[in-house]
This record gives structure tokens, C-alpha cells and sequence, in this order.
């Protein structure tokens, strides 16, 4: 049932790291195929020779950009502009290379030992050329003309464009006039005005296990079949069959269990792209997994953003009047599938779950010669609640006040909700639908004790520990739509079966959905199989992403599950010559009530629906009916971080003692996935503020390409992590009450630990980027006299 702490065995987050992909399945007449990748950063491509690497045995094809000059750049999934057009991505490099690891050649081969011997053999001749690695400086050239017009599949000329993809502001209120306005009160002290920078340095999610294809052509049936699709299969069943000539209905991508997406896996790449075209073109099953350093160059990378921002605030209670922001985000070589997603994020979400009357911000998109970056886990809202709560936490310190009460007098008021701010989230008006911020801010003070643990945290301190008390608050997102469809069946035997066009990305989704179809139908949610992420089984789907499967699949499911017991009602209200009022549900079967020998299970009466008894009683055949919902609007949760912190004074090493959560979702559907959520979300933000970032050296070569140079948090860096998910603001937007649980536990990770940074070294504001390095934490330390 739902609110039950269930789990399915079959659950992708049950399976997390077991290995197994689609791509694992060898075929007879299988092709392996290998990338060729630029070494360089930034070059023009004199010449690929491939002639070596296909003299050897074995090896079928080898193309450069010149087999498939007649494919698009591929397109924008989310957020597009047009201003972006020009800066997506070819399959394969034409003329120019614009980061390490940039498809330039594809081999394909018998063996993939041999596809790997045959990579070897391509000759590269690539004019270096000096590489842009700094968002922050002034745009440079970055696309002539004609590459221009190519990448934007125009048919008009275009103009050569420089490294500024897009730049646009979302705003409300009027913030000029609210600085101008209040002169006076500068003057006399009323009011005074903030200022912060911050960074956000370049990480993402590193699944467990890195992409893998197989694709081949079935010349029985006519299609093109695709084994290991994961996020969002049905657009990227679009996007193939547009590539490669098909109907839509003739390409079928099928999903495996995925340990973990995290936002990264499931994309359109041009890997994905050329396995596919390969299928077709050669009429064998190709094969491709990606390995880990071809991961750390290729594969999405995220975050990367630069922040400055100064508020208007008055002086008596810390209410910030007007806040007026600016940042640049590093997007890499090209946009990918996300378009301005990020960037329209971290503008949008900014003012997180503070009034501020008067709101601007002026987003940059710039690219650099590193690798395209796209969505991670918290997207933009990780980024921006860094930058907005580092700004609350120096209003707090410089005017003297509790950093806890100046959140209060900045809260949205509960009366006040649902609270529309007249700016846009991904292209939906922004409506907090519910929300008592302060309720929960409460709530986690009493259940963990929050002001008492800063006392003694204060205690250890004065004792000599250099150790620190820290929070954040945060405001996140998720159910967007703008739909969601799925279909209820049950058979003679009275098996349950939902399909439907979700995904599964290790979240636990089938057990949400059982739950949800087992609750409607008085069985238990084990009975209950759950068909999703096949594009030949249902007819549409959005897919696994933006925490959006609870809200939207799971209310398509309650639909669907309220129309078969709608219809299994009229069949028995037929069978017994009694009205639909006399009867109830009850343990999977429908009874008359008071009568308790006129029952009819589900089995049963899908038996009765076989088409002559179903047209008798005109009804379509079949105990199965479908449900949709459909929504312009996302729900908004929202929930608090604070985390205990203490630094080694010797190594710099931090130390992250306690992290605690608080989240409102809502409705908990399934209590055991929420804290499961939050606790891997909670890891993740703590590799982004501690320990994860791409560097790169002066030239544009990767400097992070295994896990010894990329570090990421194990199980001794986690602390356990403390919740208290709460049910007192229910989504009046869907009829579960829901709100997504997926992204919260990172949202305000880097926030919390920096402010409790801040206070283990008495320095406010110490802490303006992640991640927080122990070089950084030595030197902060050995200049601040009251923890040496």
C-alpha cells in the first residue's frame, strides 16, 4: 500500500553495481565499435588517415566525418533557443576539434580487442591551437560562418559567433528602483548593501556503470532494435529514426536496469548515434561500452558556474528588498541535448524560499574547450543555493543576527501559497504550489535539537576543536510534464500488469507504481508486474528525469487503476442486475454488498470482458484501462540542510561529523525510497563540495581522468545521514499530493558545509567555492588565530 516501506527485488536501485548490461549480450555477427578521440583541446583537422586500421583483419568499417556528412548536429531535448543552434554537437568532428576526448573517427571490428588494436592505427594531423579554458574572460571566436550555418541546419547564412552561446535574464519587481530608492535609507543607516562571489567548481555524477549499446536490425520484423536505452527512450527513439530514416515505429529502444543516471546517463551522444547508424549501414548487432577514462572526457559534465550577486537588505531584521545577480556558466565545447536547461535553472530557482519583492538575474551560457557539460542531480539549484545562502549567511554574520531568524523574516509566508513569482522554470510559470518553510525549519530545530547542537559545537570549540555548525535552505523542483501516460491490465489468472512510458534509473520507480495500482485494487503490490522504458510496449513516454516519476507516471497510474475498477464495476453491476452503487471493492475482487456470495475477482471478470461477452454488455475487450495525466505546471518541495563539521588542523583534512536532512514532500509514497533518495543525493553533494572537480591544464588536457585524480566520497566520508521527511504541504496539483524526492538530498549540501566551514574557522565568508580543498583549510586555518 502506499506510505508501505516496501521494496521489489527487481528494483534498479536494488541492482545498483551489479555489472550487468544490455550490451553484455554477444551476438552471432556482432561488430565491436571503438571512438577515435581528439588529443587535443583545441585544433583544426588537417587530415584522418584510417587506411592502416582497416588494412587489419577483422576490421569492417572505419569512418571519419566524411562517411556521414550528410548527419545533423544533433538537436536540443529540453530548453532549446535558437541562439544555441549553432553550438551543437556533430557526430563526428568536421574541420575543428573543440575538447580532449572529441569523437574524430569510429573503427568497428570483429573483436573488440581489435576494434581497440584498429582505434591505435588511425592517424590524427591536428593543427593545435591555443585553448579557451576560462568562462570568465571576454568572448572569444568560436564558430566561423559556414560551420555556423551547417550547425544550426539553417538555410540562411550565418555570422560568425563567439564564445558567448546565449545570455538572458529573468527578473521581476524593479531592481534599479528599489537600489535607487533606497539611498536615503544607506545614508541613514536603514539599510545597507550586500555582497558575494561565489563558485561552483566542474564535477558530475560518475554512475557505476559508464554508457553501453547494442543495436541491430531485424530483417524479419523491419526494425531497428536497441538494448540498453535508459532516461528518455522514447525521445531518443525520435531522434534516431530521424537520423537514420526510419519511422519512429520501426525503431525500438529498450531499457535495462541502470545503477544510477544521476542526469548524465541516458542523453543523446554521438556515441549513441553512430551504433546505431552502424546497425543499419552494416546490417550487424554493434556493441559499444564505454570505459571509465572515456567517461571523464566524454560523458556529461555539470555545474561549472561563477556567481556574483549584491543585495538590498534592512538592517533591523536582515529582509533582503532586492537582489541583483550575475553568472556564467561553463557549458564546455558544445550545447547538448539540454539546451539552456541549466542556465534557466540556476536564473529561475535562484530566489529559492525568500520573497526578495525585487529579483534580477543576467545568465551567461559561454563555452570553453573542455567537455560539454548538461544536467546533474539538483541542477542549477545546487549551484545557486550555494551562491544565495553564502549571501544570507554574510547578512546574518555583518548585521549581528541569528542566521536562523533572518531565514525566517525572508520565508515565504504559508498563507501566502500558492506563491507565483511572474518568471519561468524550464517554460512553466513559476507557482510554489505548498509549501510552511518555516513550519519545517521549526520541526528540524525540535527533532534534532539544532540550536542545541550549535551550543556545543560552541563548547568544543572554545576547547580548542576547529570544529563547526552550519546550515542551508533550499527550494527544489520536480514533476514536470507536460504528461504521463499508463495502461492497467489483468488477465483470466487475475495478474496485475501496469505498462507505461517511464523510465528507470535506479530510483525505485516499479515499487512506486505497484504500490499505487496495488492500493487502488486492495492487493498486495507484489502481485503486480510493472512493464516500462520499451518503446514497442507503450505509445508515448517523457521519461526519467527532473524528479518528475512520482508526480506524473504515478498519477497516471492512479487514473488508470480508477478506470479498471470503474469498468470492473459495471461488468459485475451487469453479471448480478444490480446498480454500481451496491457494490464494493474488496481484496481484488468486486462484491455486492451485503451479499458476500455474489463476488466476481478480477480474474474472473476479465474473463467475462473476452470480446462476444464484451460486446454484449459494449465494453472493449479486456479488463485494461488506460490513464493519463497531464500537467503545465511543476510542484515545488523543499527542505533544509545542516551538517557538523571539524578540520584537522595538521593536513587540512575536513572532517564531516553529522549531516542532517529535512524535506517536505508532500506525500511519501514510499518512505524507505524517499530516505534512500536523500542519502544518495547527500553523498553526491559532498563529492561536489569536498572532493570532485575536473581541472585541467593550460592547454586544455584533462588533468582527472581515473579515479586517482577525480576523487569521489566513499562510505568513510559519509557520515550516516539523519532525516525527518515530512507530509504537511501536500501538492494541490496532482491527486497523490506528491512532490519529487530525487534531487533534494544535494540541493543545499555545499551550503550547509561551507557555512559550518565558516564557523569552525570564525571567519565569515571563508568559504566562497567548492570544492573545499586542504590546502585551502591549512592556510585558513594557520591565519586565523582562535583555532591555531
Amino acid at each position: 500500500m502506499i506510505g508501505a516501506r516496501a521494496l521489489r527485488i527487481e528494483d534498479p536501485v536494488l541492482l545498483r553495481g551489479n555489472g550487468r548490461f544490455a550490451a553484455d549480450t554477444v551476438r552471432a555477427g556482432e561488430l565491436h565499435m571503438r571512438v577515435v578521440r581528439s588529443p587535443v583541446a583545441h585544433g583544426r583537422i588537417r587530415s584522418i588517415d584510417t587506411s592502416a586500421a582497416r588494412r587489419l583483419p577483422g576490421v569492417v568499417a572505419a569512418w571519419t566525418y566524411d562517411d556521414i556528412a550528410e548527419l545533423p548536429a544533433i538537436g536540443f531535448r529540453l530548453t532549446p533557443r535558437d541562439d544555441l543552434l549553432p553550438y551543437r554537437q556533430p557526430v563526428l568532428a568536421r574541420k575543428v576539434v573543440r575538447y580532449v576526448g572529441e569523437p574524430v573517427a569510429v573503427v568497428f571490428a570483429t573483436d573488440a580487442y581489435l576494434a581497440e588494436d584498429a582505434a591505435e592505427l588511425v592517424e590524427l594531423d591536428i593543427e593545435q591551437l591555443p585553448a579557451h579554458l576560462d568562462g570568465d574572460l571576454d568572448p572569444v571566436p568560436w564558430v566561423d560562418g559556414e560551420q555556423a550555418t551547417w550547425a544550426a541546419g539553417l538555410g540562411t547564412d550565418l555570422p560568425d559567433q563567439d564564445s558567448q552561446a546565449t545570455t538572458f535574464v529573468e527578473e521581476y519587481g524593479d531592481v534599479d528602483r528599489a537600489f535607487a530608492d533606497a539611498a536615503q535609507g544607506l545614508v541613514a543607516g536603514t539599510h545597507r548593501i550586500f555582497e558575494t562571489d561565489a563558485r561552483i567548481g566542474r564535477h558530475t555524477g560518475v554512475p557505476m556503470e559508464c554508457r553501453g549499446l547494442v543495436a541491430y536490425f531485424d530483417e524479419a520484423d523491419q526494425q531497428l532494435i536497441i538494448d540498453g536505452a535508459a532516461k528518455v527512450p522514447f525521445w531518443n527513439r525520435e531522434a534516431v529514426a530521424s537520423i537514420v530514416g526510419l519511422p519512429p515505429h520501426q525503431v525500438v529502444m529498450r531499457e535495462t536496469h541502470v545503477g544510477g543516471g544521476f542526469g548524465p546517463r541516458g542523453e543523446l551522444y554521438p556515441e549513441d548515434v553512430l551504433v546505431t547508424l552502424a546497425a543499419m549501414r552494416l546490417r550487424a548487432p554493434i556493441k559499444w561500452i564505454e570505459d571509465r577514462q572515456e567517461h571523464l572526457v566524454a560523458t556529461n559534465h555539470s555545474r561549472g558556474q561563477h556567481h556574483r550577486m549584491r543585495a538590498l537588505v534592512r538592517v533591523a531584521d536582515g529582509w533582503i528588498e532586492a537582489l541583483d545577480g550575475s553568472f556564467v556558466l561553463d557549458q564546455g565545447a558544445y550545447v547538448r541535448t539540454h539546451g539552456a536547461t541549466v542556465a534557466s535553472l540556476t536564473a529561475s530557482m535562484l530566489p529559492g524560499p525568500y520573497v526578495i519583492p525585487h529579483f534580477r538575474v543576467h545568465a551567461q551560457v559561454r563555452l570553453t574547450h573542455k567537455t560539454p557539460a548538461g544536467t546533474y542531480r539538483s541542477p542549477g539549484r545546487y549551484e545557486g543555493t550555494f551562491a544565495r545562502e553564502r549571501l544570507v549567511d554574510k547578512i546574518a554574520h555583518d548585521l549581528e543576527l541569528d542566521p536562523f531568524e533572518v531565514r525566517r523574516v525572508n520565508f515565504i509566508p504559508a498563507d501566502q501559497m500558492p506563491y507565483e513569482r511572474p518568471i519561468q522554470a524550464m517554460g512553466t510559470h513559476l507557482v510554489h504550489d505548498s509549501g510552511d518553510y518555516e513550519l519545517l525549519l521549526d520541526k528540524c530545530c525540535e527533532t534534532f535539537d539544532l540550536y542545541g547542537i550549535r551550543r556545543a559545537v560552541a563548547a568544543r570549540r572554545a576547547a580548542g576543536e576547529a570544529v563547526g555548525f552550519g546550515f542551508g535552505f533550499f527550494v527544489e523542483k520536480s514533476g514536470i510534464g507536460p504528461f504521463e501516460g499508463a495502461r492497467v491490465s489483468v488477465d483470466v489468472s487475475g495478474k496485475v500488469t501496469i505498462t507505461c512510458g517511464a523510465s528507470s534509473v535506479g530510483q525505485g520507480v516499479d515499487t512506486v507504481l505497484a504500490q499505487v495500482v496495488a492500493d487502488g485494487l486492495k492487493i498486495a503490490h507484489d502481485e503486480i508486474r510493472v512493464v516500462r522504458g520499451r518503446t514497442d510496449q507503450f505509445e508515448y513516454g517523457r521519461g526519467a528525469f527532473a524528479t518528475r516519476l512520482a508526480v506524473m507516471a504515478g498519477s497516471a497510474a492512479l487514473n488508470a487503476t480508477a478506470a479498471l475498477v470503474e469498468k470492473a464495476m459495471r461488468v459485475v453491476a451487469h453479471t448480478f442486475k444490480v446498480s454500481v452503487e451496491e457494490l464494493e471493492l474488496h481484496e481484488g475482487a468486486v462484491r455486492v454488498v451485503g451479499e458476500p456470495t455474489k463476488v466476481l475477482t478480477l480474474g474472473q471478470i476479465a474473463a467475462l470482458l473476452e470480446p462476444m461477452g464484451a460486446g454484449v454488455m459494449k465494453e472493449s475487450p479486456g479488463l485494461t484501462a488506460d490513464g493519463w495525466f497531464r500537467s503545465d505546471h511543476m510542484t515545488y518541495p523543499y527542505g533544509l540542510h545542516a551538517a557538523v563539521v571539524r578540520i584537522d588542523r595538521g593536513t587540512g583534512e575536513l572532517v564531516i561529523e553529522r549531516f542532517i536532512v529535512g524535506y517536505d514532500v508532500g506525500r511519501a509514497l514510499n518512505p524507505t525510497l524517499v530516505e534512500g533518495q536523500i542519502a544518495g543525493g547527500v553523498a553526491q553533494g559532498i563529492g561536489g563540495a569536498v572532493y570532485e572537480e575536473f581541472l585541467y591544464a593550460d592547454d586544455g588536457t584533462p588533468l582527472c581522468t581515473t579515479f586517482m585524480d577525480y576523487l569521489i566520497p566513499t562510505v568513510h566520508e559519509i557520515p550516516d545521514i539523519e532525516t525527518l521527511v515530512t507530509e504537511d504541504a501536500p501538492s494541490p496539483i496532482n491527486p497523490l499530493g506528491v512532490k519529487g524526492a530525487g534531487e533534494g538530498g544535494t540541493t543545499a549540501v555545499a551550503a550547509a558545509i561551507a557555512s559550518a566551514v565558516d564557523d569552525a574557522l570564525q571567519q565569515a565568508g571563508a568559504i566562497t567555492s567548492v570544492p573545499i580543498r586542504p590546502t585551502l583549510l591549512r592556510r585558513l586555518v594557520a591565519e586565523s588565530p582562535r583555532v591555531t
